[in-house]
């Protein structure tokens, strides 16, 4: 693997990730920058190679840190063009965690380019093209969402799916509600 490649990403050094993640992040890259010349994935003043890599790519990988391993499901809430969700996926796929990310997308065309990138990428995803205000059930265990909605509102999701599912979690948000979390 070329050393500029390697050396791109090395602010992930304490991830441990591997090369063929890297691969793997090249590739995605790649598709986002072609496709953004049709629609809009991502802003054209993060659109450069380098901006991908130090503001989305790098920024999305460090939530793998706050992923539950003992839960088969994570969920990305308002995916738009995959971070973090496809990002998070790319590293369980090569840290061989066969854990499911579901991606939540109301938009038909940026749903569409996700499932060609899990497709490409071989990437364990389910895309779903619905609007995350309609769900009624989420099942999941870990939550991530990135530059989706103002974090009241997230957090009411949250809150909303720890009242139905997730006891602890409820009981962690209402003893910190006057905090910031």
């Amino acid at each position: 693997m070329d050393q500029e490649i390697l050396n791109s990403y090395s602010k992930l050094n304490d991830l441990n990730v591997s090369r063929e993640t890297f691969l793997d992040f090249e590739n995605y890259i790649s598709m986002i920058i072609e496709k953004n010349k049709k629609i809009n994935i991502i802003s054209q003043n993060t659109s450069s190679k380098k901006a991908i890599i130090d503001r989305h790519i790098i920024d999305s990988a460090q939530i793998i840190d706050f992923v539950d391993f003992n839960c088969n499901t994570t969920t990305d809430l308002g995916s738009g063009g995959g971070m973090p969700g496809i990002v998070v996926a790319i590293m369980l796929k090569n840290m061989k965690k066969s854990m499911n990310v579901h991606l939540y997308e109301k938009s038909y065309h940026k749903s569409r380019f996700l499932e060609e990138v899990s497709e490409k990428l071989n990437l364990n995803t389910k895309i779903f093209q619905k609007n995350i205000f309609e769900i009624k059930n989420l099942e999941t265990g870990t939550i991530m969402s990135r530059a989706f909605k103002p974090m009241p509102v997230i957090l009411d999701l949250v809150y909303e799916y720890a009242s139905k599912n997730d006891p602890d979690l409820l009981q962690f948000l209402r003893d910190n509600e006057e905090e910031e979390v």
